[in-house]
């Protein structure tokens, strides 16, 4: 249904849901201290960094099948931290793709972390690798350059299908520390049973915008978690509606829909 044929009671919770939203991206810019908790998960991708350059070896970081999309946004954003790491300790950092387009902006992404470092020199071109954008064929490539190049830390960030278990278990192989988030809520399981930690679902945006401090994510992840709450709170009262209006139906209590639907004229 498009805003055209939105009814007041739509528009109102339109405002109510994307307000906060709004509100926070410029309390963000304003370069005020928004919170945001610190997770185990986001605390492992320093230590698996600073693990990679204990043992000397190298690591890696993949979108998966991840394609341009606000998920990519999401994983740039901890792409980023991870390379100024990777210049600030001299580590290698391999970029296993599987997207032409992705490793196009990837590249950029690493260009800017290295520059931010000071170290743009030092940024190898040949670590960006496209494999292969057949699902198995570009896992197959994952787990032979993971044998190759004995990755001490592995970094799986983005959208990933049934090819995530045999990426995670060549880490394992290798004994690599692996960090893995993604979106699709059927492989979690996979990545829980062989990373060492798994960011859930959102949680991956929730450390692009805590590494990045970036005011449009900070600002979207603090709004969305207030429009959030809204929802609740709106569940919370269709049930007890609902309930009331089974108990005693003599009362007859307009739903949520009714104001919802709501119309001026």
């Amino acid at each position: 249904m498009g805003i055209e044929h939105a009814t007041i009671g739509v528009l109102v919770w339109m405002a109510f849901l994307i307000g906060p939203v709004i509100f926070y991206i410029r309390r963000a810019r304003g370069k005020s201290d928004l919170y945001v908790r610190r997770i185990p998960g986001v605390d492992a991708i320093d230590e698996a960094a600073g693990r990679a350059a204990e043992l000397g070896r190298p690591m890696s970081f993949t979108p998966g099948l991840t394609t341009v999309s606000p998920v990519l946004y999401a994983c740039l954003g901890v792409l980023f931290h991870i390379a100024r790491k990777a210049a600030l300790y001299k580590t290698r950092l391999l970029m296993p793709q599987s997207d032409a387009q992705v490793m196009a902006v990837a590249e950029d992404v690493l260009r800017d972390a290295y520059r931010a470092e000071g170290r743009l020199a030092s940024l190898d071109p040949k670590n960006n690798i496209y494999l292969s954008d057949e699902q198995f064929a570009y896992a197959a490539g994952y787990m032979g350059l993971m044998q190759r190049e004995n990755v001490a830390a592995a970094f799986l960030f983005g959208a990933f299908a049934a090819e995530s278990l045999l990426l995670a278990e060549a880490g394992q192989q290798t004994g690599a520390m692996q960090v893995a988030a993604s979106v699709s809520p059927e492989q979690v399981s996979f990545f829980i049973c062989t990373c060492d930690y798994t960011l859930i679902g959102e949680e991956l945006y929730a450390a692009s915008a805590y590494l990045t401090r970036e005011p449009v994510q900070m600002g979207s992840l603090y709004g969305q978690d207030r429009a959030k709450l809204v929802i609740a709170a709106m569940i919370v009262v269709g049930v007890l509606i609902a309930t009331i209006n089974s108990i005693k139906p003599e009362w007859q209590l307009h739903n949520l829909e009714h104001y919802i639907t709501w119309e001026l004229w």
